[in-house]
């Protein structure tokens, strides 16, 4: 039997079912797999997918990062036209934003459903008692859907934006 199992082994790889169970081994295939362990998800890791999205489609990091006391204001203007549209690209595509109140600002509006977080109130506000309405001076945001591409198992979320090295 020994002989036997030594040459199965060596040369199929696997023992045979009745030398299996003669010596009453588990089969390697009824041993089940342990599941893969579940990639560690981090509060940090959308923000920082999102800043590398804007970085790569609309060098926000490059224009902040930059020192633009030695351009003019027209260089600068220019720059911000293109930085502008291609994040509102961004933010369009992956969150969808809309107002909270879609009113014209200005115009008298009664304070929208969702509580404290959905409006706060500015300028002679009452100290007790929370105001039923007022003069829209902003729409505020709302995130009407979040997608995100999906991470790579490997990806390092803190390069932002990978170094460019010209080969010459």
């Amino acid at each position: 039997m020994a002989f036997r199992a030594f040459f199965a082994l060596l040369f199929s790889g696997a023992l045979p079912a009745d030398l299996t169970q003669a010596l009453d081994l588990v089969a390697k295939a009824s041993i089940p797999k342990p599941a893969p362990p579940k990639p560690e998800v981090k509060v940090e890791d959308g923000a920082l997918q999102l800043l590398a999205m804007l970085q790569r489609e609309a060098r926000l990091l490059d224009f902040l990062m930059e020192d633009l006391a030695p351009y003019s204001d027209d260089q600068i203007g220019a720059a911000a036209r293109d930085v502008q549209a291609n994040s509102r690209d961004v933010l369009t595509r992956h969150f969808t934003p809309g107002p909270v109140i879609d009113a014209v600002e200005g115009s008298p509006v009664q304070a929208p459903a969702g509580g404290a977080a959905a409006a706060k109130f500015i300028g002679n506000v009452p100290a007790t008692g929370q105001p039923k309405g007022g003069v829209l001076r902003h729409k505020g945001w709302r995130a009407n859907s979040a997608v995100m591409p999906k991470l790579g198992a490997k990806l390092d979320l803190t390069i932002l934006a990978p170094a460019e090295i010209e080969v010459e």
